[in-house]
């Protein structure tokens, strides 16, 4: 039995909201946004004030999200790929929660640079992966599908094996050639020994 919520999101989605409204709103702001902040476009005085240019900023934000939703394409990977994100973050945050049960609650939890760092690839990593499910070729196969069959093709090829030899090798040099921390902390940033204070 399908609930009056559930009708209201479906007569929402019929009426172009997911499609038009909200990926517009999005691209808008999110130029917006940066253009305010960059000042790309300039600044002007207005009564010995400096503003941005907030007519150009706020037409050139407009021109792009128009575009963006003409695009029915662009919009299904826009769709598709915030809402794989939203759940990467919602698993970030699950993570942190987990972790954070065995804080002690004396000082704030915050995680050491090093696993900071660490995240933040995971991060970005995840991202890149679920934008690449996102965009589809012609044939409507993902540049995520297809990477990993041409992976998987030319595996046991010499240029492959080469390549990920590269990679390898900078991968232990930058490790080896790396200085060390100063400040070793215990596990995920909490837990480890301070340092001695200087007497």
């Amino acid at each position: 039995m399908a609930s009056t919520f559930r009708d209201a999101i479906a007569f929402m989605d019929n009426l172009g909201i997911y499609d038009v409204v909200l990926p517009f709103l999005l691209i808008f702001t999110t130029v917006f946004a940066i253009l305010e902040k960059s000042k790309i476009f300039g600044t002007e005085v207005i009564e010995d004030i400096t503003v941005t240019r907030k007519n150009l900023n706020s037409m050139f934000a407009f021109v792009t999200a128009f575009l963006t939703v003409a695009s029915t394409q662009l919009v299904a990977t826009i769709n598709q790929a915030l809402a794989h994100i939203a759940l990467l973050l919602l698993l970030a945050v699950s993570f942190l929660l987990l972790v954070g049960t065995f804080h002690s609650g004396s000082d704030p939890f915050k995680l050491d640079k090093d696993y900071n760092a660490i995240f933040m690839i995971i991060m970005f990593v995840g991202t890149l992966l679920i934008f690449l499910n996102a965009i589809k070729t012609e044939d409507g196969v993902p540049w995520l599908v297809f990477a990993w069959e041409w992976v998987m093709k030319n595996f046991t090829s010499g240029a492959f094996g080469a390549l990920v030899l590269t990679i390898v090798i900078v991968v232990i040099m930058s490790t080896i050639t790396a200085e060390p921390s100063k400040n070793k902390s215990g596990f995920l940033g909490f837990g480890g020994k301070k340092e001695e204070e200087e007497k």
